[in-house]
């Protein structure tokens, strides 16, 4: 496929065909998709491609309207349009950042999927947009090779520009990912921004449509806020509290209330997530105090109260066990995690973490406990015996192996690796479904599927507006998920090539167990070079390896 152009002059429409790793800036011109690529894509799992359109470069166009949409063929129902709406990035990168980012520079850039319902599509003087598509089918009589035709029309319905796509939906059911893919989804910024009240049926019907979304970009775990999660809150300050727990206190004993608790669980086996994360134990950077749990209705703990007071011991030991027989009711505990604390790091933090565990140790035993960090010696010590791993600290835990090993990027992931934010080209996000397979981890972590606050989380902020949590991370790593109308999500571009990455890891799952692991890496690594610090940036690549993998699962 080739680029389509109108003449290609001043005065004239210009549209090009891109592929779904193309990013279409408003003033750079875009990247027209290869001859070679094809839009492939395995049931369930959308076939996504581009359309950029400009106006006239012409001082005398003044028609703002926008153009009409439509889709011809035999699957033209199976295909849904969103517009690419850009979003403001004050922070792409750190100075002195690597050579694998596309800008780099405050500006306006392509992210939110705005989907397009009447067929309109918004039209900017002098600058490049884009629509982007999705052609998706789950039954096996639909499957095969499509012969699309996507019509631009003036908005007087004059016909501007027609261009062929040719589609194949292969017939192929892809097994469920065998590694967990575990994302925070953070309740009170849903309640925050759509201004509901915690657990009201409101916030429920909310609370579902974004698992749902986040289960679409292949999120398998998310984090349980059984009391409000201890992360990414300033010290001596509480975050709105989405406690699923109810918990009640006499001076003699405690009661629990786990109702709430139960219908989280039950939406996510709705909505397809199959892995649970109690939320930390203990406050974030150091495990020196406790959760902010409710008890009677108020605060009874929180920063001013210690990791090691005897008053939490208590607590927990009423707590934990009966968390667990409801755990143990609903749900598979291989498929449950606690967590102690969130990134504990040096000497002090390793003896807080250590002092914080001891709380709480015997209370868990026979469950998985998991927890990030970057450092190699809290792994050697014992203290975290399933470690989450920053992918630019992993080589030493990959070359003396955990039994599990789970890895995480975020904010300080910005040089040699893999990452999802705005700034970095979308191959470096389709990236991380071949380093996972290539390394064999168990699993990925994120913290930042919907954290639509500034640092800390000491306001809110409009994610539309702000991408960087007011300034302190690079654009996009605190969400990959946009707040639509009437508490619908919109996905990124991010949250669409996250997802691809995830398809990428089940197909080659699907070829290591008809031909072998070999086989299997043969398709995306031949050399066996691929390392979390070398992600491949060239986008060809990865609709090569996935004709491979297809081929390999079609012989």
């Amino acid at each position: 496929m080739i680029t389509h152009w109108l003449e290609g002059v001043v005065g004239v429409w210009e549209f090009v065909l891109c592929d779904a790793l193309a990013r279409v800036h408003p003033v750079r011109d875009p990247r027209p998709v290869a001859a070679e690529t094809r839009f492939q894509a395995f049931l369930g799992e959308p076939a996504s491609f581009q359309l950029a359109y400009r106006p006239p470069l012409d001082s005398a166009f003044r028609d703002s309207s926008p153009l009409q949409v439509r889709v011809e063929g035999d699957a033209a129902d199976l295909v849904a349009v969103s517009c690419v709406e850009l979003v403001p990035a004050a922070y792409l990168a750190l100075p002195g950042h690597d050579d694998g980012y596309e800008w780099d520079e405050p500006g306006l850039y392509p992210d939110v999927l705005r989907p397009v319902s009447n067929g309109e599509a918004p039209v900017l003087f002098g600058s490049w947009r884009a629509l982007w598509f999705d052609v998706t089918t789950t039954d096996p009589a639909r499957a095969g090779v499509h012969e699309l035709t996507v019509v631009m029309n003036s908005a007087d319905g004059s016909e501007l520009h027609r261009v062929p796509v040719t589609v194949e939906l292969t017939g192929i059911e892809l097994p469920p990912l065998d590694i967990v893919s575990s994302h925070w989804m953070h309740l009170d910024s849903l309640a925050d921004h759509y201004g509901v009240e915690v657990f009201s049926e409101e916030h429920w019907a909310i609370v579902e449509r974004f698992m749902a979304s986040a289960a679409t970009m292949g999120a398998t775990s998310l984090l349980a806020p059984v009391w409000t999660p201890p992360l990414d809150t300033a010290i001596g300050t509480c975050r709105t509290v989405v406690q699923l727990i109810e918990i009640t206190g006499t001076a003699d004993e405690y009661r629990f209330g786990f109702d709430r608790l139960r219908r989280w669980l039950e939406l996510c086996r709705r909505t397809g997530i199959t892995g649970v994360e109690v939320a930390h134990l203990f406050t974030q950077w150091g495990a020196e105090a406790t959760p902010g749990i409710v008890v009677n209705g108020e605060r009874a703990f929180g920063w001013d109260v210690a990791a090691t007071d005897p008053s939490y011991r208590e607590l927990m030991e009423a707590l934990l066990p009966a968390l667990q027989t409801v755990l143990d009711e609903e749900w598979d505990r291989d498929h449950v995690v606690f967590h102690i604390s969130d990134e504990p790091s040096g000497e002090k933090g390793l003896a807080s973490y250590l002092a914080a565990k001891a709380v709480v140790a015997d209370l868990l035993k026979g469950w998985t406990v998991v927890d990030a960090l970057s450092e190699h010696s809290f792994y050697t010590s014992g203290a975290v015996p399933v470690p989450v791993v920053a992918t630019n600290h992993v080589e030493p835990f990959l070359a003396e192996r955990p039994e599990r090993l789970w890895v995480y990027y975020c904010v300080s992931q910005d040089r040699d690796v893999a990452n999802r934010f705005i700034g970095m080209p979308s191959a470096r996000n389709r990236a991380i479904g071949h380093q996972l397979f290539a390394s064999g981890v168990d699993g990925f972590l994120h913290w930042g599927f919907n954290f639509w606050y500034s640092r800390h989380a000491v306001r809110r902020v409009n994610p539309f507006e702000d991408t960087s949590a007011g300034g302190a991370f690079p654009a996009g790593d605190p969400f990959i998920v946009y707040p639509g109308p009437d508490g619908t999500p919109w996905p990124s571009i991010r949250h669409r090539v996250f997802a691809q990455a995830i398809w990428d890891h089940r197909a080659l799952q699907a070829v290591r167990t008809a031909h072998g692991n070999e086989a299997a890496l043969d398709t995306i690594d031949p050399t066996r070079t691929l390392r979390f610090n070398t992600p491949v940036l060239d986008p060809q690549h990865y609709y090569d390896s996935r004709q491979r993998l297809t081929k390999a699962l079609t012989d």
